[in-house]
């Protein structure tokens, strides 16, 4: 059975497509209603939903059992080996910071750029740093770095989590230097810089007012109140931002430019305009003055990363960095699926080759940055204030690792299921089903990036499912092809809101085992809000009312 070629099918139950598509969306379901009704342990919910995946791949889908169970293990392999590597990375970035004491320090200097005001603070992390993370790396470190940050300010860690998760959706198009958007470029037969230019004049619309929601999540109509005047000026330079580096610097910047010029104009308007600040809202006060070596020791964990990570990504003179980073990459064929699986038309998938970075990991740029703050706090303990030592540093990780089993469970169990309704062909036929309703397509496709990012946890792979469908569908209607692409993305940064990985992700980062069914009721109205807006805008851009958000 395992040497049985298989070619997947959006006809595959009674020749019909509805019928295959609700088969396909039973796995979903399951885990969803197991998660947010009956509130059952996320790596549970994995597992059962994962068990039916392969049940309908077997019986329904006419996937050998065998192969069933290979992609299922390819995609636990790649959520251990790639989104695992990452988030303990992150987290033990994170701990270090804590174990060293140098933690309270951090907050000091947080309240001192915000003005002793907790939301400022936290809105200035959620967006700028935040954003600035996604446009750099991407795949899950800006979620865990960013929630153990705002954890760190002392918002609780629902909101702690609820806040990273809704601030970082817009930049995930643009991630990782617009990976996700040159992928579904190249896939979909457009031109990057059309795609990007279009996702780059829609994510604005929504950029502009996105700090009022996250400032109303983080202090009600209070502090939309109080703190506007610092919620306008991070939309504005977030959008301004987007829209200028895509069309005339370089879209593979557009994250990381937003946040820069978000949070230079905020520093520019706290430093003459002063906020209205409650006592509970107040930070913890600051009893001694911190000097220049403190704060920066403080604050090396962060900043350092940043570097090591705009090193990585930019640096190309002389030495092209990132290419040489990248050849590094393993490609591993995966034994018994590698050749077996074809595509619809006929020819050998090469989704069965695992690939796995190595040195161009942001895993293991993590790592890097964490053995360089474990050598810097050993040798440096600031007068004996903060006493610490690279055997101490090598400690924090083991304890990390251990933190962190069940999430490394759940996230494998996640990519699991993931790849397994992939390669059989389930979220292929739930998107083949919603292209089936031609003009009104252009409503439903930001919900197919949505559902790929909510299945996979990746818009990358979301753009990789669906970018030739989208294709098809607009040479067939008249459709923007490059409207359709650009949406696919920006409702997949969207769907990442709910998606399992994310939610384990947020739930690890903010030490709060078990949070996702909560935290996926509470993130769910957010999501599927922004996406019926997206969804909206996408209709009246395809009928002209908003035909200027179309590049070309």
């Amino acid at each position: 059975m395992l040497t049985t070629a298989f070619t997947p099918s959006t006809t595959a139950i009674a020749g019909s497509l509805p019928l295959t598509a609700i088969a396909a969306l039973l796995p979903l379901a399951v885990f969803f209603i197991m998660l947010g009704v009956f509130k059952i342990a996320t790596h549970w919910c994995a597992i059962g939903s994962l068990a039916i995946a392969i049940v309908i791949a077997a019986f329904g889908f006419h996937m050998p059992l065998g192969l069933a169970a290979l992609s299922a293990a390819q995609g636990a392999a790649f959520g251990l080996l790639v989104i695992c590597y990452i988030v303990v990375a992150a987290v033990w970035l994170y701990n270090l910071s804590e174990v060293s004491g140098r933690g309270d320090d951090v907050r000091a200097v947080f309240s001192a750029v915000g003005k002793g005001d907790i939301r400022i603070q936290a809105l200035l992390i959620a967006t700028a740093f935040c954003a600035l993370m996604e446009g750099l790396a991407g795949f899950g470190a800006p979620v865990a770095i960013t929630c153990a940050m705002l954890l760190a300010l002392g918002l609780k860690p629902l909101k702690a989590a609820l806040v990273t998760m809704v601030a970082n959706s817009l930049h995930v198009a643009f991630g990782a230097m617009a990976i996700p958007m040159i992928t579904t470029a190249k896939l979909g037969g457009s031109e990057a810089t059309l795609l990007t230019q279009t996702g780059s004049r829609i994510t604005p619309l929504f950029l502009i007012w996105l700090p009022f929601v996250l400032l109303a999540m983080l202090d009600g109509k209070r502090g939309v109140k109080q703190l506007w005047p610092v919620a306008l000026t991070a939309g504005i330079g977030m959008a301004v931002g987007h829209f200028v580096t895509a069309h005339f610097i370089s879209y593979e910047l557009t994250a990381v430019v937003g946040a820069l010029l978000a949070f230079v104009l905020i520093a520019g308007l706290l430093s003459f305009w002063s906020p209205t600040t409650p006592e509970e809202e107040r930070s913890a006060v600051v009893t001694e003055k911190l000097g220049a070596g403190r704060i920066t020791l403080a604050l090396l964990p962060y900043w350092f990363v940043v570097i090591v990570f705009a090193v990585a990504k930019l640096w190309k003179f002389g030495v092209d960095v990132p290419a040489a980073l990248k050849t590094t990459d393993l490609k591993i064929p995966w034994p018994g699926l590698d050749g077996n699986l074809l595509t619809a038309s006929g020819e050998v998938s090469k989704e069965t080759i695992l690939s796995i970075s190595t040195l161009a990991s942001p895993g293991t740029m993590l790592v890097f940055a964490s053995l360089v703050v474990t050598i810097v706090y050993s040798l440096s303990d600031s007068n004996g204030r903060f006493p610490f030592s690279i055997s101490k540093g090598i400690a924090t990780l083991g304890s990390t690792v251990m933190g962190l089993k069940m999430a490394i469970l759940t996230i494998s169990a996640v990519m699991a299921l993931a790849y397994a309704m992939n390669f059989s062909g389930q979220t292929v036929a739930i998107g083949t089903a919603l292209a089936g309703t031609g003009a009104a397509f252009a409503f439903f496709a930001p919900i197919l990036g949505w559902i790929g990012t909510a299945v996979t946890g990746s818009a990358t792979s979301a753009g990789a499912l669906f970018a030739s469908l989208h294709s098809t569908v607009a040479a067939q209607t008249g459709l923007s092809p490059q409207l359709l692409l650009a949406v696919n993305e920006i409702g997949g940064g969207i769907g990442k809101i709910i998606s399992p990985q994310n939610l384990a992700i947020a739930a690890t980062a903010v030490k709060e085992e078990g949070l996702e069914p909560e935290l996926l009721r509470k993130a769910a109205p957010y999501s599927v809000g922004l996406l019926l807006l997206l969804s909206i805008i996408t209709v009246l851009a395809s009928m002209g009312i908003l035909g200027f958000l179309i590049a070309s």
